[in-house]
């Protein structure tokens, strides 16, 4: 990891500090994954088989999983891990539906009531990799909170193994939380499918999940399509800002860092710190320990482009992090809590020594799908929300709209809006009493 003094840094070499890795949208790619929209699109089912053929090596006899496969799933699958995908799911159940947003209803002005309304997304495509390695706590974090909002119709895709069967973890994580119809199907023509439809896979509104560049690139192109389908957020490699003071423990801060190396080489780690000291501890301490993990060329790939930087302070480190905007955002600091405040831009925050990024992903009950590449400063975490749609409604008594209608008439003639002003003039006009009424203008 370079290693970084933040103060003798001009604004250019802070810039190049806090790069992210270069995402690289190139032509191959984009107009590989053209071809495979274009070809689900038109040839449906077929593409996905010859697709999968092609890019999964395996040929499949049929898309869907059958309850049969989970069934079969369910009772090959290690007692332990079952038992903790339901622990792991009753937590993120808990955190969900206490965050779900509720029903509001306000008087803005007497007889005046407005209000908003949450109603399910119909149907939403679900989707799981399992590239290096299968992600039974994504089918988790992307499936409860959609079964809370209520949604009618969850799809989810993952890719086949060469057995042509899904991971039995990601199914039987599938039926904890109640998805309707499961695919094998995974990269570009998953998130194709789920967003055109085919014979097979229904059409569904939006889109969830992380997946690779081509899965990426796929959801991105749909989500610009009038014809294809929402997404849920714009995403990037996986990244870790650490935040640590002169007492915080190096090999805590270390094993925090590699954490998010492992995930893959384009992941980015930053360890931000007043302390000269513990930098040189933890770098040492990150070669101790990655040198026994059995990711530990993808870690160092990832290490390559991270960094280690000095601050003056931790209000200077907190400014840094702000800027940096990162998806996960551990403050390994004696008072954590107190810094919180300052946090403007982060994914999801871990508070204190005892609360390793690790519990996030898995467990604590909060979401792991979130914000990449500095969207942290404008877009959230996935929640109960996003798979809602937040309706307005309001109504209005008589005695309401002589209350705002003057401000509606003004406001729609200013914007020269004729027909608009008229719609409530004509309303006060009805309202007066006969012997007082008079043409509307």
């Amino acid at each position: 990891m370079r290693r970084l003094d933040w103060n003798g840094l001009d604004e250019r070499g802070r810039a190049d500090a806090l790069a992210r890795p270069e995402q690289v949208r190139a032509d191959d790619l984009r107009e590989g994954v053209q071809r495979i929209l274009a070809a689900v699109r038109t040839h449906g089912d077929d593409a996905l088989f010859r697709f999968t053929n092609a890019y999964d090596r395996v040929q499949l006899e049929s898309l869907e999983v059958t309850a049969a496969e989970i069934d079969e799933a369910q009772a090959a699958l290690d007692p332990a891990l079952k038992a903790a995908i339901r622990e792991a799911a009753a937590r993120i159940e808990t955190f969900h539906r206490a965050a779900a947003p509720g029903p509001v209803a306000v008087d803005t002005a007497p007889g005046v009531r407005v209000e908003r309304v949450q109603r399910p997304i119909g149907r939403v495509g679900l989707y799981v990799p399992a590239g290096s390695a299968p992600l039974p706590s994504t089918a988790l974090m992307l499936g409860v909170p959609a079964r809370i909002a209520g949604c009618p119709q969850i799809v989810l895709c993952s890719p086949a193994r060469a057995d042509g069967r899904c991971d039995p973890a990601v199914l039987y994580a599938a039926r904890v939380v109640g998805a309707h119809r499961v695919f094998k199907l995974g990269g570009a023509q998953a998130i194709a499918a789920m967003a055109y439809g085919t014979a097979s896979v229904p059409r569904c509104d939006k889109l969830f999940g992380p997946g690779n560049a081509w899965a990426t690139e796929a959801k991105l192109q749909v989500s610009i399509d009038p014809q294809g389908a929402a997404i849920d957020m714009p995403a990037g490699p996986s990244e870790v800002l650490v935040i640590a003071d002169a007492q915080a423990r190096p090999d805590f801060v270390a094993a925090d860092l590699l954490s998010q190396a492992e995930h893959g080489p384009d992941s980015q780690v930053l360890l931000v710190s007043p302390s000269a000291v513990l930098l040189d501890v933890v770098a040492s301490e990150i070669e101790r320990q990655c040198a026994a993990l059995p990711r530990a060329a993808i870690a160092r790939e990832a290490l390559s482009h991270s960094r280690l930087i000095e601050v003056g302070s931790l209000d200077e480190a907190l400014a840094v992090s702000n800027r940096y905007a990162p998806e996960h955002l551990i403050l390994q600091v004696a008072e954590p809590r107190a810094w919180l405040d300052h946090v403007q831009s982060a994914g999801s925050v871990f508070l204190g020594a005892w609360t390793p990024e690790s519990v996030g992903d898995y467990s604590s009950g909060s979401n792991h799908v979130l914000p990449t590449y500095g969207y942290a400063r404008s877009y959230s975490g996935l929640s109960v929300a996003s798979f809602q749609k937040q309706i307005s409604v309001q109504q209005l008594t008589p005695a309401g709209l002589q209350a705002i209608g003057p401000c509606t008439a003004t406001l729609a003639a200013a914007e020269q809006l004729e027909a608009h002003r008229r719609a409530v003039t004509l309303r006060l006009a009805a309202l007066q009493p006969m012997d007082a009424k008079v043409p509307v203008a």
